[in-house]
């Protein structure tokens, strides 16, 4: 995955939850414990993490900073800090050298990787938001199945798991991340992506 992809999820994460200030960010998000509110920050908090994580080709572990967030914000003012995230990985992924590397705890990544894992917490967790707050929004399917084949390599890419290359790629990452269900297969209760460079 490459910069644009973060750069698209991000811009689509924003322009599908802004303006919706007047709803109750304080629910929970879809199935999660968190509120609406703090999965947006999370989300944020996220992406600029990965984005220092390149940017500073961290070697063992996460760099030492926090991401915080008023408790005055609103919905609005945290998908700003959203956007700022999203603009700041894609930029470190844009900009980092073939060879640069940072730890994740679920693999060492490249930048493609941290692009992927930037994609995918925004994916989900715009799923989790817009559910959360009763807002349409669907998954783009062609994201869903690269973020797929990057960072759950063990998912089957055949018909039987709805195909994450031929099939409804956006229903396997929800299944794939326990969100979901698929037909003839158990839900999934515990679950890892695996960030590792690919050889």
């Amino acid at each position: 995955m490459r910069a644009h992809d973060v750069e698209a999820v991000t811009d689509e994460m924003v322009r599908t939850l802004h303006g919706h200030g007047d709803l109750d960010w304080s629910v929970p998000a879809g199935d999660l414990t968190w509120s609406c509110r703090d999965t947006a920050i999370h989300v944020a908090d996220d992406l600029l993490v990965y984005a220092a994580q390149l940017a500073g080709e961290a070697e063992t572990a996460y760099l030492s900073f926090d991401v915080a967030v008023p408790g005055d914000a609103g919905p609005d003012d945290i998908l700003r800090i959203v956007d700022a995230g999203g603009a700041l990985l894609a930029s470190a992924v844009r900009t980092a050298h073939p060879g640069a590397r940072g730890w994740h705890p679920d693999g060492v990544a490249d930048p493609g990787g941290f692009a992927a894992m930037g994609v995918v917490e925004v994916l989900l967790h715009t799923h989790d938001i817009a559910r959360g707050l009763g807002v349409e929004w669907s998954m783009p399917d062609d994201t869903c199945r690269a973020v797929l084949t990057r960072l759950f390599p063990d998912i089957p890419a055949g018909p039987a798991l709805g195909s994450c290359r031929t099939g409804d790629a956006a229903a396997t990452l929800l299944w794939a991340t326990g969100r979901g269900h698929l037909e003839g297969h158990e839900p999934v209760r515990g679950w890892r992506w695996d960030s590792s460079v690919r050889s």
